[in-house]
């Protein structure tokens, strides 16, 4: 990992998820999916020709999540067009609507519509506390396993007919995480983040 991420992590980041385990603090890592309607294959291998049904165009299912560290609790704001900085400051009230009573950090990465001055500025109206990754992190963003979980859970292998049958199963997924998928979701969602630092690179 290279020095500012793992500096980021030690000193940014993990101060404040020791204050969210012990109830001080609560964390939300936040970051937005965008589905698009068409053929997730997974690994096949077959000796004759076969012909996989894809779906036709390319309507896309946007999910923007903030994700609770610690209580896996999930907060979306869902859309079919594009996510943009109208639709982060939507979550944004969402998440003061929650009535938490201790301070609130958003982890989030440097989408253009998540830092902007708008984003900033209705975050510091509401006492909530926006910390940005450094670039090209994604493994220090936990929301990102949870997209491809609900990939691999309920869109990979699977064909779906129309535009309302593929939401209506990421829907599902999405509300079924605190009890179908309780048990992946807690092993899954681990507080240890990959720094790939024992990772051994063979040469080509």
């Amino acid at each position: 990992m290279p020095p500012i991420r793992r500096l980021f992590l030690k000193t940014e980041l993990e101060p404040r998820l020791e204050e969210a385990r012990a109830g001080q603090r609560a964390v939300f890592f936040v970051d937005a999916a965008h589905f698009v309607l068409s053929s997730f294959l997974g690994w096949m291998w077959c000796a004759a020709r076969m012909f996989v049904r894809a779906a036709s165009g390319r309507q896309r299912y946007n999910v923007l999540g903030a994700f609770n560290a610690v209580t896996h609790d999930l907060l979306t704001m869902t859309n079919d067009t594009y996510i943009t900085a109208t639709t982060v400051c939507q979550l944004l009230h969402k998440i003061a609507a929650a009535g938490l009573n201790i301070p609130v950090t958003l982890v989030m990465d440097n989408a253009r519509y998540q830092r902007c001055q708008l984003v900033r500025g209705l975050a510091a109206a509401l006492n909530i506390e926006l910390l940005f990754l450094p670039s090209y992190s994604p493994n220090l963003n936990l929301i990102e396993r949870l997209w491809k979980f609900v990939k691999k859970s309920v869109l990979n292998s699977r064909h779906q007919g129309s535009f309302a049958a593929f939401r209506q199963r990421i829907d599902q997924c999405l509300d079924e995480l605190p009890s179908t998928h309780r048990s992946s979701i807690q092993t899954l969602m681990t507080l240890n983040f990959q720094t790939f630092e024992d990772v051994s690179l063979l040469a080509a």
